[in-house]
């Protein structure tokens, strides 16, 4: 799939942090249930690439990349786990060569005008806005748009149901990423039915 394809396929991605491997595929399988099909799994546990293993071999119907890439090699691990896509909570020069040779779609994470500047420079114009509520939110994006109209953005970062419709009224917002829907109480409980209703909500909330 190309990053059009998967920006398509979703509004809302789910950040998910997987502590253990055996939570992955119910997890996974609770969101897609609920409408939420693309599935941004982190790299903030060790069980991280395991989990990206299971579900791609499980669940068909998700699509799933891997999140806090930082450097070249955890690029090289999570296209070896099978990621469908990458994301970044920011951006180096190394690590904005290592996927434009990689080819693997991806949502690269700025903050400034200048890490965008560096991000086009590169020829991607697909970005994840982080952390979006802290480095100024709706106000910052709507300040992005004169010198980046074609420049579109995943918030993500303090995005919650609440302030989710907020962020959609912009029209450089393609998706927004949160963890709301995966709370580390009800993946810890297995509630996987309070899950998909988060996830079916969720999935309602872009116009």
């Amino acid at each position: 799939m190309n990053l059009d394809q998967i920006i398509a396929a979703t509004s809302v991605m789910p950040v998910m942090v997987v502590d253990r491997v055996e939570d992955a595929v119910p997890l996974s399988r609770a969101l897609v249930e609920g409408g939420i099909r693309v599935l941004e799994i982190t790299l903030r546990t060790a069980a991280g690439l395991d989990a990206v293993r299971v579900i791609k071999q499980e669940i068909p119907d998700a699509i799933v990349g891997v999140g806090t890439i930082a450097t070249p090699a955890q690029l090289d691990a999570a296209i070896s786990a099978g990621a469908q896509f990458g994301v970044s909570p920011g951006t180096t020069p190394t690590l904005l060569k290592a996927i434009v040779d990689s080819k693997l779609p991806f949502f690269p994470g700025v903050a400034t005008m200048s890490e965008v500047m560096q991000v086009l420079e590169a020829g991607l114009d697909v970005m994840k806005f982080f952390p979006a509520v802290a480095a100024g939110g709706i106000k910052m994006l709507d300040s992005f748009r004169g010198p980046f109209p074609n420049v579109r953005f995943c918030p993500t970062g303090g995005i919650n149901a609440q302030n989710a419709p907020d962020f959609f009224k912009l029209p450089n917002v393609v998706a927004v990423g949160g963890s709301w829907l995966t709370p580390k109480n009800l993946v810890a409980g297995g509630s996987w039915t309070e899950i998909t209703r988060l996830a079916r909500e969720a999935a309602a909330l872009k116009p």
